[in-house]
């Protein structure tokens, strides 16, 4: 059998898709429950603009950046990690892991439901389960809403979706966006 280095790029992020293949029992893998000792940083990242890395160099295969971020887990130490029912290896994140890409509003008023589809295609329904964040960008002082997608992990609204929902706020006190049920509030980003 070959010997292969971990300074081999292709065999690592190959043992790393094998290990994810053989943890997932279809949809999400349970990797909450997942208790794999800590290797380290190898070199994966996830810039603001939601593409990812290793070691420097885009991760083009589309399938491949699904399946790896089908077991991203944001530990309460903050740090965002990959994880195999093998091993949990250093993830660095710009931003957020997800970018919502595309929104659907369907009912109106307090029914009002506002779906969320992510770069790597996760469908989520906001309300209590997936709350809606904003956040006021210190640079800038733009209004930056983020969806919660699972456990501790949010996708970054995109910027035409930011205006569609700052379009659709309701201008109660606290202004803010409905959806199931719940109404987020929309901080005030104060002068320009």
């Amino acid at each position: 059998m070959e010997n292969k280095s971990d300074n081999d790029a292709g065999w690592r992020l190959g043992e790393l898709a094998e290990m994810v293949r053989t943890g997932a029992d279809g949809g999400h893998p349970p990797v909450d429950t997942w208790n794999p000792p800590y290797c380290g940083d190898i070199g994966l990242a996830i810039r603001a603009d939601g593409s990812w890395l290793y070691r420097q160099s885009p991760i083009e295969r589309p399938a491949l950046v699904r399946l790896f971020a089908s077991v991203l887990r944001k530990d309460a130490d903050g740090k965002t990690y990959l994880v195999t029912p093998a091993e949990k290896v250093d993830v660095a994140v710009a931003d957020a892991p997800f970018l919502a890409v595309e929104m659907e509003v369907g009912g109106s008023a307090l029914r009002q439901v506002i779906m969320f589809r992510t770069n790597v295609d996760d469908v989520i329904s906001c309300g209590p389960e997936h709350p809606l964040r904003f956040a006021v960008d210190a640079k800038t002082g733009a209004i930056k809403p983020y969806v919660r997608v699972r456990g501790r992990l949010e996708a970054l609204v995109t910027r035409t979706l930011t205006h569609d929902l700052l379009e659709m706020a309701v201008m109660e006190e606290p202004p803010g966006v409905r959806s199931g049920g719940v109404l987020f509030v929309i901080p005030d980003a104060g002068p320009p």
